[in-house]
């Protein structure tokens, strides 16, 4: 081993930055740093979040909602969680996390707030009773598998993704301790899924929507330059699963909404009506 021994002190104080991507934003206290209220749109749901993979579980969740023609209109804000607009006062009124992503549901008599993402997944599937069985057995495995990725996701993003890919420094043990945790994880989903068409069994549910961002996308190439790192291609059946969900309609609206990276035809800053998917992507309005 080659890493610089470190002796912890008795009590942990923050004294610098720790350095690394988001060296800027990371602090151990919580609340508010600044005042901003969050704008409000005219649908029933107001969504503040940005394209990383929570984000993309809610807004593959409500694309495919409309498309199964539930009355889910949405407005999509970005936050920029770069720049810190997650510390806003408003912001943290929806969610005193600070995390994205967060949603004011204002189809009721009073709005109500949901944070969480798996909080988001459910409060969607259950108000308009889709893609989350009623009850009994086949409602009981979605939860183990949707609770199974909100379990799962800090070892992937927060362990592997960070020491990975962006750590200031490379360091061999934690690098090693995260990949064979990403490893084990992606072999229990290749597992499950040699007998199942989805996670949960032969229907498509918000425990998919959940995982499919993180691992499926991992599976795909598109998280951390790592694919081949963890050689993805061989888990046989996390591929053609992410493949099937990867080509539906509603997931490539999904991935779009609050993305602001890669191809900008792929990108949809803000999403407030379904014309935007053709005429609001970055491409065109760096057009005019």
């Amino acid at each position: 081993m080659t890493d610089t021994p470190y002796t912890p002190p008795k009590v942990w104080t923050w004294i610098k930055p720790s350095g690394g991507t988001f060296a800027s934003i990371n602090r151990p206290i919580a609340g508010a740093t600044h005042d901003k209220a969050l704008p409000v749109g005219r649908h029933p749901f107001q969504l503040y979040s940005m394209g990383t993979p929570n984000g993309v579980k809610v807004t593959v969740m409500f694309e495919e909602l409309l498309a199964a023609g539930h009355a889910a209109e949405y407005d999509a804000w970005l936050i920029r969680i770069g720049d810190g607009d997650q510390f806003g006062s408003g912001f943290v009124e929806i969610n005193p996390n600070s995390k994205i992503p967060a949603l004011v549901d204002r189809s009721g008599p009073a709005p109500v707030r949901v944070f969480e993402s798996a909080s988001i997944l459910m409060h969607l599937a259950e108000k308009f009773g889709a893609f989350l069985p009623a009850s009994g057995p086949a409602r009981t495995e979605v939860l183990n598998w949707l609770f199974w990725q909100m379990g799962s996701a800090p070892y992937l993003g927060g362990g592997f993704g960070h020491f990975y890919a962006y750590a200031p420094v490379k360091i061999e043990y934690a690098i090693d301790r995260f990949a064979m945790e990403t490893k084990r994880q992606l072999d229990v989903l290749d597992r499950e899924l040699a007998g199942r068409s989805f996670i949960a069994g032969e229907d498509y549910s918000i425990a998919d929507m959940a995982i499919w961002p993180w691992y499926g996308q991992l599976a795909l190439g598109r998280q951390y330059n790592a694919a081949e790192f963890l050689d993805v291609e061989s888990y046989t059946n996390v591929q053609r699963w992410a493949k099937a969900i990867d080509a539906r309609p509603a997931v490539k609206r999904g991935r779009m909404v609050n993305r602001t990276y890669g191809d900008p035809a792929e990108q949809l800053h803000e999403r407030h009506e379904a014309s935007d998917f053709q005429t609001r992507t970055q491409d065109k309005l760096a057009d005019g």
